[in-house]
C-alpha cells in the first residue's frame, strides 16, 4: 500500500512500523503538518498482533493528546493481586491494539500528501540520510529514525519478559470495570508469574500468562493451557479464541550508548524503552514529543544530548534493579519484590512506570528489608557486578 505522490526525498523516513514510529507520525502530523515523512515496513500491515498499554501519568497533555488516535480502550485505575495484599489503584490506563495503530497511521498517511506509506518493503540498507530498499529505490531523509523491534536490542539481557495472551470472547459478561495488570496469586513457575487481564467489551478479554524469567525459551502451547485454566478458575465462559499474541522482551541488564548523530536507533531496540517493565509506550511517546518539536535539521545537539542523558540515568537505576531481580533473588521467590514495590506510595509507583523517579523514589525502592530469595551466592555465582 503506498499513499498518494512518489516523492523519494523526505524530511523523516521512518523504518520499522510499530508503536514507535507510528507514535512518531502522529506527533509530527500534530505539531509539524507541513513535515514529508516516508514510513517503511516490511510486513503489509502496521502493529501486528500486539497489544500497548499506558498510565495517562506517563504523558505530558501534548504526547496524550497525538497519542489519541491510537487508543481502543480506557480505564480509571487497576488492580493487582497478591498474596498478602490485593490493591486498587488510581490513574487513567490506557490500550493500544495493533489493528488500532494500523486503521489511524494508515488513515494519517492517506490525508497527507507529503507523506508515504511503503508496506511490504525491507530496508536493505540505512544510513543517516538515506535507506536503500530491496528492490533498490532510494529514499532520502534529513532524519532517518530505525525503530525495526525488539529482536535487535543490543547489549546483555539480565533475564526476559516473556508472554501468550489470547483475546477471548465470552459466553457471558465478565463483569469486570477495570484491568487487573498482575494476578500473582498463580503458581510461581519459570520465575515470577503472573496473569495480566484487560477488559475491553463486556463479554470480550485479554488474558496474558506473563514471567520473568531468566530464560527466552516459551512453550505456547502450555501457556495457551495455562490461559484457559486461568479462565475457567475465575469464572470468564470462552466462546472462542478471537487473537493470539507472543512476546519475549529482552530485559537489559545494561542498555548500549545512546547515538549522538544519525540515524537515530529508536524505539526498544534503540535503547528507549523502560528497561525493568518492558513498556516502552511512554519513553516512544517522549522520543516523539522532542523530535516533533524541532526542525528535523535541528535534531541532533546539545538539546539532544541532555534529552538522552536523562533518559540514560533513569534506565540505569532500571537497568540495576533487572540485575538484582535476576541475579540476586532466586527465581521461585522473585514474587516477593513485586509484592513489596506495590506497597509503594502511589506517587512512587507512578514515577516509575513513567520512568520519572526521584532520589527519594530510588531510595524507597531499594532501601528497607530485603525481600525473601536474597541470594548473595547466586548473585556472585551469576557474576553480578555494579
Amino acid at each position: 500500500m503506498t499513499s498518494a505522490g512518489a516523492n523519494r526525498q523526505f524530511e523523516y523516513v521512518l523504518v520499522g512500523g510499530g508503536l514507535q514510529n507510528a507514535l512518531l507520525a502522529q506527533a509530527l502530523a500534530a505539531l509539524q503538518p507541513r513535515a514529508s515523512v516516508a514510513l517503511v515496513e516490511s510486513e503489509r500491515t502496521l502493529g501486528g498482533a500486539h497489544t500497548w498499554c499506558f498510565h495517562t501519568r506517563d504523558l505530558d497533555p501534548t504526547a496524550l493528546d497525538f497519542a489519541s488516535p491510537l487508543v481502543t480502550h480506557a480505564w480509571d485505575g487497576y488492580d493487582v493481586r497478591f498474596p498478602q495484599a490485593a490493591r486498587t489503584l488510581g490513574g487513567g490506563y490506557r490500550c493500544v491494539t495493533g489493528g488500532r495503530l494500523h486503521e489511524a497511521t494508515s488513515a494519517l498517511f492517506s490525508t497527507h500528501t507529503q507523506h508515504r506509506l511503503l508496506l511490504g518493503r525491507r530496508a536493505k540498507h540505512i544510513a543517516a540520510h538515506e535507506v536503500e530498499l530491496d528492490d533498490g529505490e532510494r529514499l532520502t531523509a534529513e532524519v532517518v529514525i530505525d525503530a525495526r523491534g525488539p529482536s535487535r536490542l543490543q547489549g546483555d539481557a539480565a533475564g526476559y519478559q516473556k508472554f501468550v495472551g489470547l483475546e477471548l470472547e465470552l459466553s457471558a459478561e465478565h463483569g469486570l470495570t477495570r484491568p487487573l495488570l498482575m494476578d500473582a496469586l498463580v503458581e510461581q513457575i519459570d520465575g515470577f508469574r503472573f496473569m495480566y487481564v484487560l477488559p475491553f467489551e463486556r463479554s470480550r478479554v485479554l488474558v496474558e500468562d506473563t514471567r520473568f524469567s531468566d530464560s527466552p525459551a516459551l512453550d505456547a502451547a502450555d501457556l495457551r493451557a495455562e490461559i484457559l485454566r486461568y479462565a475457567a478458575a475465575q469464572g470468564l465462559r470462552v466462546r472462542q479464541i478471537l487473537r493470539e499474541e507472543i512476546g519475549v522482551l529482552p530485559l537489559p541488564a545494561r542498555l548500549p550508548p545512546l547515538p549522538s548523530h544519525g540515524p537515530l536507533k529508536a524505539g526498544y531496540a534503540g535503547g528507549w524503552l523502560h528497561p525493568t517493565t518492558g513498556y516502552s509506550f511512554p519513553i516512544a511517546a517522549r522520543l516523539s514529543h522532542f523530535i516533533a518539536r524541532r526542525p528535523a535539521g535541528q535534531l541532533f545537539g546539545d538539546a539532544f544530548q541532555r534529552f538522552s542523558r536523562e533518559h540514560a540515568r533513569q534506565a540505569r537505576f532500571a537497568s540495576l534493579l533487572n540485575r538484582l531481580l535476576f541475579d540476586a533473588v532466586v527465581p521461585e521467590q522473585r514474587r516477593g519484590v513485586f509484592e513489596r514495590f506495590y506497597r509503594l506510595e502511589d506517587s512512587t509507583i507512578a514515577r516509575f512506570y513513567a520512568l520519572t523517579t526521584t532520589p527519594l523514589d530510588r531510595a524507597r525502592i531499594l532501601c528497607g528489608r530485603p525481600p525473601p530469595g536474597l541470594s548473595l551466592r547466586r548473585a556472585l555465582a551469576r557474576g553480578m557486578s555494579s
